[in-house]
């Protein structure tokens, strides 16, 4: 199961009616049936929330988050608490598996980038389609800023390229694109 579906079970009692979820009646929500239980997503603070249930709960009944001490216990936190969130009707923050802007921005350059080092263009070249020919100076390419950039986001997109880019972005195993 992803860490970003919550394993949802019925508590011993019932909820507040701020925490109560009716999931024979889920404005805009899905609720399916499959062999390992009951399947939901839940539309609530703005996002859809997925959830798994081995059995549904009563009407009125507190639901409880399971949530296994495993390599994906981050994951499986931050998409809680967002649902808490949203239960309580507060900001949710960013999704668990959101990338930060400069993070990303680096890594669409980074292959852009490899996509220009395969198509077999110069640094130069690269440089210029990634920051524009006005910034690429005439004289002094060799120790230029953005020639050693454009080096370095070559060789992140190869590395993307070697290591599967999923396995680098993959936040559960720690790495960073460094």
């Amino acid at each position: 199961m992803l860490p970003t579906v919550l394993a949802v079970r019925a508590a011993n009692c019932i909820a507040p009616k701020s925490y109560q979820l009716d999931f024979d009646n889920l404005p805009g929500g899905e609720l399916r049936r499959a062999t390992d239980g009951w399947h939901a997503i839940v539309p609530l603070g703005g996002t859809k929330h997925r959830l798994w249930l081995r059995e549904l709960p009563a009407s009125g009944y507190a639901v409880v988050v399971d949530l296994p001490l495993d390599a994906d216990f981050e994951l499986r936190l931050g998409a809680a608490r967002r649902f808490w969130l949203a239960l309580e009707r507060r900001a949710l923050g960013m999704p668990p598996l959101a990338l930060p802007a400069l993070k990303q921005r680096r890594l669409i350059l980074a292959l852009r980038a490899v996509d220009g080092w395969q198509e077999g263009n110069s640094y130069r070249q690269i440089a210029q389609g990634l920051f524009g020919s006005h910034r690429i100076a005439e004289r002094a390419w060799k120790t230029d800023d953005l020639r050693s950039r454009t080096i370095r986001f070559v060789k992140l997109g190869r590395r993307l390229m070697r290591l599967r880019w999923r396995a680098l972005l993959n936040k559960r195993k720690g790495r960073d694109d460094k």
